[in-house]
């Protein structure tokens, strides 16, 4: 019932997994980042204990693919997920039960990969990866959002749209960048509207957080302004 694209960003590391479907919140269930450990999209006939339980497998030094084993083996259910994995040296691995509803599958690129169930066709994942590896040179959040934009073109969910989600971690243990857009009639649409609405303050204000190393981060407000002003008017 769903698409979704796991990435490894090249210049910086981070992972980022984009989502949509013709359900309720995807971004609740489906999306799974640990930075410095991996990523995971659990889907279909969702399980959420693969993304909570993969997680922790790929942080005992589990590669991607024998912990879809392990999570499968735990689950009579596994027929009916979809799940995709990447781990924090950007190796992946995916996996399409028997009992998902065509058109259902995945591809597997050198940094990214996709997968999808009840879809209108292959050329969703198709065109969602062209798409990717095409935008090579936008920034990492909106070359996510383009590529889910021409997997959408091609025909998306066969069902419809209603939600949509991008999640981006970097360096700390909290997210970079989350978006949800839990019902809409263009879920896409307004997940890029959300992303660009970040980067009007977000995007420079979570420099100052607190961070592993700076576990106080700047709590100076005059500081904190005057970054985000310069930063605002530099983007004009």
């Amino acid at each position: 019932m769903t698409w979704s694209i796991i990435a490894r960003d090249s210049a910086t590391g981070h992972f980022g997994i984009a989502v949509a479907t013709k359900f309720f919140a995807v971004g609740a269930r489906v999306p799974h980042i640990a930075a410095g450990v991996g990523a995971i999209a659990t889907q279909a006939l969702v399980n959420p204990y693969y993304g909570i339980d993969g997680l922790k497998l790929l942080r005992k030094g589990k590669s991607p693919r024998e912990t879809i084993e392990m999570l499968r083996a735990a689950d009579s259910g596994h027929a009916s997920r979809q799940m995709q994995i990447m781990d924090a040296r950007g190796h992946v691995a995916a996996y399409t039960g028997s009992d998902c509803v065509d058109w259902c599958g995945h591809v597997e690129g050198g940094s990214f990969s996709i997968a999808g169930n009840m879809l209108a066709g292959a050329r969703v994942l198709d065109d969602t990866a062209a798409a990717y590896i095409a935008n090579d040179k936008l920034p990492f959040a909106r070359r996510l959002i383009a590529a889910m934009r021409a997997g959408e073109a091609a025909g998306g969910d066969k069902r419809g749209k209603q939600s949509a989600a991008l999640l981006i971690h970097g360096d700390e243990e909290w997210s970079d960048l989350d978006l949800r857009v839990d019902d809409h009639a263009d879920p896409l649409n307004e997940l890029e509207r959300l992303e660009r609405v970040s980067r009007e303050r977000w995007v420079h204000f979570r420099q100052f957080l607190p961070t592993r190393k700076n576990p106080a981060g700047v709590t100076d407000r005059a500081t904190i302004d005057a970054t985000i002003e310069t930063a605002i008017a530099d983007q004009k």
